[in-house]
């Protein structure tokens, strides 16, 4: 099975990417660098508080803003397992599978709330509300793009020879 038990961390609606990884740390692509400062202008002390397999849970428009790639790259080696949201920018969206991150759209994401537990059966397409037993059901996620997932993103799905 393929599941996800996780510590919800909230945003709201338009979470720019500069919101979760600001140019000013852009002169870097390391990934542990980038960690160090995720979300930093949304919630200053979020890098101190989330742990690895986190999830984030947002409002509209997750991921709007620049094109830059190096938003998924902080979310994940910040140690999030997946993001969950009402929608997301389109090239957030591709960017965010290019690199092995999960995101998922959720219509009722508001009902989540900081601090709730959560398990995301992906083979299923559900997440259970550990804090109120409510489960909710997400549009599957392509075949495909699972894949780029479990590979840990395109560059590693193309280096194995896939097409």
């Amino acid at each position: 099975m393929n599941t996800i038990d996780a510590k919800v961390w909230t945003f709201g609606d338009n979470i720019d990417t500069d919101l979760i990884i600001a140019a000013r740390y852009l002169n870097t692509s390391d990934p542990k660098e980038l960690a160090k400062y995720v979300m930093e202008d949304a919630d200053p002390s979020f890098k101190e508080k989330v742990e690895v397999g986190d999830v984030i849970v947002a409002g509209e428009n997750f991921g709007c803003g620049s094109s830059r790639e190096h938003a998924p790259i902080a979310l994940k080696a910040a140690g999030i397992s997946a993001v969950i949201a009402k929608s997301f920018a389109r090239i957030f969206y591709r960017n965010a599978f290019n690199m092995g991150l999960t995101i998922l759209e959720l219509e009722e994401s508001s009902e989540i709330k900081e601090g709730d537990k959560i398990t995301i059966d992906l083979d299923s397409g559900t997440i259970k509300n550990k804090a109120n037993g409510k489960i909710y059901k997400f549009a599957p996620i392509p075949e495909f793009m699972q894949e780029l997932v479990s590979c840990g993103g395109l560059m590693n799905y193309a280096k194995k020879g896939k097409k």
